[in-house]
């Protein structure tokens, strides 16, 4: 039997610039090219597999091409391309709509440049910009998932619960109405949601989950990210641990405390509030009255529940709160940068690195605040409306 190894893991990062300069994220930051992200992830962040989803673009793949030419890439052994140590999966996000439903956001991977590359030229007759990220493709859903499972790709809906353009979202109270269950490969629960929120729809027990930053920033690669028990990071074991097979799986969900996700709870537009409890599911406002309320993602779990009780299924494996650095009071850039000297990456920090040692580098203050920022234990305020949430004090 194969040795299996831990390995960090965010399998949504979108790319913002071609290496020319062509925009593909329009809200992405500059910074964000295929082969900076590769850097990022590689050498600060320490994460061994990232899944770049916006890799469908014909101006990345010309980046792809000319980095294995050169050298400084690689064709991974089981898909992806590998460099120093990390492995990027070739992904993209797509929006689809349904008729009479809201559009809603998927992920989808394939095993290889070759198979992205005439996935690309499919979707491009689909679809009015292939040169942009997540732009709607103009098929039916389950046609989508013929031509992804036809190239040997996974597909996995996209921050799930999100009111804007998340599958249960804001498009379907049930992901059947949409897909083949049996050809959904994992879903990812996005920034306002954990496991146990989860666990109120039946329907998503089998599904392994996974939780993932969708960085517009190389400083928000990480923000989420998951553990997977693979032999090495590539497509094929990736395949093996969403579908918990050959002792394959996914041992970790770490995400943000759901309050600080920035669509947690119900938000007004008109006066800007966020709802409290009692009144989340009310139709108008309590502080003025308005109808503009924007559901928050646990309000909206509550009503499309089927059960009046979260239920986790066995194989879930726990879902861990952390508090990314980026959020941490008194963490700037040089604090940050010291840290990183001593350590090497931002994972190191965070899941290997003691409090003495910590205090050593950045001071016993700053040292405490990151120990509870790893367990989850700072206090926070909830996020709404769009807005992140934020720790209050340690």
């Amino acid at each position: 039997m194969s040795k299996l190894q831990s390995f960090y893991c965010d399998l949504h990062v979108h790319i913002g610039r071609t290496s020319g300069g062509q925009a593909v994220k329009i809200s992405g930051s500059q910074g964000l090219t295929f082969a900076g992200i590769a850097r990022e992830a590689a050498e600060r962040k320490g994460m061994q597999l990232i899944g770049i989803i916006d890799s469908h673009a014909p101006g990345v793949l010309a980046d792809i091409r000319a980095l294995l030419a050169s050298g400084e890439m690689s064709e991974a052994d089981g898909g992806g391309i590998a460099y120093r140590g990390t492995t990027i999966v070739l992904g993209t996000e797509i929006e689809i709509r349904e008729p009479g439903r809201k559009e809603c956001h998927v992920l989808a991977f394939m095993p290889d440049l070759a198979a992205m590359e005439d996935f690309s030229r499919w979707m491009g007759r689909h679809m009015r910009n292939v040169n942009l990220s997540s732009q709607r493709l103009y098929t039916p859903a389950r046609e989508l998932q013929d031509e992804i499972c036809g190239r040997g790709g996974i597909l996995i809906p996209a921050h799930i619960f999100t009111p804007h353009k998340g599958l249960y979202g804001c498009a379907a109270k049930r992901m059947d109405e949409l897909f083949d269950l049996n050809r959904i490969a994992a879903v990812e629960l996005g920034l306002s949601a954990d496991s146990g929120m989860a666990g109120y729809i039946s329907e998503l027990d089998p599904f392994t989950f996974l939780t993932n930053s969708d960085a517009h920033s190389l400083g928000k690669i990480g923000r989420e990210y998951n553990v997977i028990e693979m032999e090495k990071p590539s497509f094929h074991e990736l395949r093996l641990a969403l579908e918990r097979r050959e002792g394959r799986r996914v041992s970790g969900n770490f995400g943000l405390n759901p309050r600080l996700g920035k669509y947690h709870r119900t938000y007004c537009s008109g006066c800007g509030s966020i709802a409290d409890e009692v009144y989340a599911t009310s139709e108008r406002c309590p502080y003025c009255g308005s109808q503009k309320l924007v559901q928050g993602v646990f309000d909206r779990i509550l009503a499309i529940a089927d059960r009046r009780q979260p239920q986790i299924p066995p194989h879930r494996p726990p879902y861990q709160y952390q508090v990314p650095l980026e959020f941490i009071p008194g963490l700037g850039k040089r604090k940050l940068e010291t840290l990183l000297q001593a350590f090497g990456t931002e994972m190191k920090i965070l899941h290997a690195a003691g409090e003495a040692e910590l205090a050593e580098a950045a001071g016993t203050e700053l040292a405490a605040q990151i120990v509870k920022a790893r367990s989850g234990t700072l206090e926070l305020s909830s996020g709404g409306g769009g807005t992140y949430g934020k720790v209050i004090r340690g």
